[in-house]
């Protein structure tokens, strides 16, 4: 799945405003312009179209979590880089937006993806787990699409 896609398909079911994207890139300190964010959102045949770096991606969902949750008492090894995987976008946006396994089980509903409760829970085990489940494109998709219907106010923006 495109990152851009993810952060389009993220703020619009949040309903995240240009301002809030922004302010969870400060957050994390990283220098977001409005008119580079518009172009990662833009579609990719439109005009400035820009493509998201897995590392404008990362810093936005660790912005998102600190954006709704506050700061974290303890912050992991900055110097370690950590791959940006599909189970790792799921499981910051589930931190990011406190979701607990019903309300998760819910989204991917929502996303036409069922699964069992041990499924859903081993694709947030971690990778070396022997229960470990890679998240594929179309889960992360049923998931997005499932959290714009769970967020879903009906307010046109």
């Amino acid at each position: 799945m495109k990152t851009n896609d993810i952060l389009y398909k993220i703020s619009k079911a949040l309903s995240l405003t240009q301002e809030e994207m922004i302010e969870a890139y400060r957050l994390e300190g990283y220098e977001m312009t409005p008119s580079h964010l518009e172009a990662l959102l833009k579609k990719r045949i439109d005009k400035d179209f820009s493509l998201c770096s897995y590392e404008e991606l990362g810093v936005f969902l660790d912005g998102l979590v600190t954006l709704k949750r506050g700061p974290s008492p303890k912050r992991p090894n900055d110097d370690e880089a950590v791959p940006l995987t599909n189970n790792l976008i799921l499981k910051k946006l589930r931190i990011a937006l406190e979701l607990k396994e019903p309300e998760t089980e819910i989204i991917f509903g929502l996303g036409d993806a069922t699964l069992s409760k041990q499924e859903l829970k081993s694709l947030f085990r971690k990778e070396d787990h022997k229960n470990f489940k890679a998240c594929t494109d179309d889960l992360l998709m049923a998931f997005l699409e499932g959290l714009d219907e769970f967020y879903y106010t009906g307010a046109e923006v």
